[in-house]
C-alpha cells in the first residue's frame, strides 16, 4: 500500500485492496473486517466511510491502517486489534483474556428477555446469574434492556473480571451487576438463589479445538473454550449445581454446539431433575440455545 502518483491510496481503494488481502487469507468477513480497522485507524464510524470513499487517509493513518492489516493477515482477531467487539447493538472491550462475542450468543439474550416477561410481577427484584460472563456481553445486555434485574456476573478469571468490569462501568449498570471470581457456584453463598441461570460455557471438545481456525485457538483463551475430552464436562457440572440454586419456575438457559445438542439434552434427561427441555435454534436452524426449568425449584 505505497502512494501511487497514477492512482491515490483512496478510503475506496484501501477497502477494495484490503478486503481481496483479506480474502485470499480465507476470512469469511473480508469487508467487514477491512472497514472496522479503517474506521478505527481513521478514528470515525464505520458507516461514515460510505460518504468518504473519494477521500485519501493521511499518512499517519494509512501507517495505522497497514500494521493492523498485517496483523489480522497473520491472524489476530479484528476484535482484538481494535479492543472492542459489537454485540446486541452495543460495543463491548474486549481482549485476550476474554472469549470474543458471538452473534451466536445473542440468541441467549434474546431468549433470557423473552423468559423475563413471562415472569408475575413481585415486589422483590428478578435475581439472575450469569455463569462465565467473561467479557460481561450477556450480562450487561440484559441489564440494558431490563433495568430492574439483579444479575450476578461470575467467572473464575480474574483478568476476565476486570474487562467485564469496565465494560459494566462503561454501560453505567454497576448498580444492577455484581462481578464475582468463582468457579460457577463455588464462591456464592450457600442460600442464594435465582429466578433465571444464564450461561455460554466451555463446550469444545479437546480434539475440536485441534482444528479450530487460528484466529481463535491462537488469540482466544482456552479455558473459555475447552470442555474437555466430551465438550459436555461444565454442562454437566452446570447442571448439577443450577437445580439447587433455581427458585421455583426459574429457568436454567445454556448456549452450546448443536453437536452436543442430544448429549447435553440426554445428561438433562438423566438426571431426573428437569422438566420442559426445549431447544432456542439459530438463524440456521441448529440448536443453539437449551432451555429447561427444575422439576422442584429452591
Amino acid at each position: 500500500m505505497t502512494q501511487s502518483q497514477e492512482q491515490p491510496w483512496t478510503v475506496l481503494r484501501l477497502l477494495e485492496w484490503t478486503t481481496d488481502f483479506f480474502k485470499k487469507r480465507g476470512s469469511p468477513s473480508a469487508r467487514l473486517d477491512a472497514e472496522v480497522l479503517l474506521a478505527h485507524a481513521r478514528q470515525c464510524q464505520r458507516i461514515d466511510l460510505y460518504t468518504a470513499f473519494a477521500e485519501v487517509p493521511t499518512e499517519e493513518q494509512r501507517v495505522a491502517f497497514r500494521e493492523m492489516v498485517r496483523r489480522r493477515g497473520e491472524g489476530m482477531p479484528v476484535a482484538q486489534l481494535v479492543g472492542y467487539r459489537e454485540f446486541y447493538s452495543l460495543r463491548f472491550r474486549v481482549d485476550d483474556h476474554v472469549l470474543i462475542p458471538r452473534p451466536e450468543t445473542e440468541h441467549l439474550v434474546i431468549a433470557a428477555l423473552d423468559h423475563l416477561k413471562s415472569l408475575p410481577k413481585c415486589e422483590q427484584p428478578i435475581r439472575i446469574a450469569d455463569i462465565g460472563t467473561g467479557s460481561g456481553a450477556i450480562a450487561v445486555s440484559i441489564a440494558k434492556h431490563a433495568p430492574t434485574v439483579e444479575i450476578v456476573a461470575v467467572d473464575r478469571s480474574r483478568e476476565a473480571l476486570e474487562i467485564a468490569r469496565w465494560n459494566v462501568e462503561h454501560h453505567e449498570v454497576a448498580s444492577q451487576v455484581r462481578l464475582v471470581e468463582s468457579d460457577l457456584f463455588e464462591e456464592l453463598a450457600a442460600d442464594e438463589t435465582f429466578h433465571m441461570i444464564v450461561s455460554n460455557p466451555p463446550y469444545v471438545t479437546d480434539d475440536e479445538y485441534e482444528e479450530l481456525m487460528p484466529s481463535v485457538r491462537d488469540y482466544e483463551p482456552k479455558e473459555a473454550l475447552v470442555s474437555g475430552p466430551l465438550g459436555t464436562e461444565i454442562i454437566e457440572r452446570l447442571l448439577e449445581q443450577s437445580v439447587t440454586r433455581l427458585r421455583t419456575d426459574g429457568r436454567l438457559l445454556i448456549e452450546l454446539s448443536p453437536m452436543i445438542a442430544d448429549a447435553c439434552e440426554q445428561l438433562a434427561q438423566a438426571s431426573g431433575d428437569w422438566t420442559d427441555i426445549d431447544f432456542i435454534k439459530d438463524l440456521s436452524h441448529h440448536r443453539r440455545v437449551m432451555s429447561l426449568r427444575p422439576k422442584q425449584g429452591v
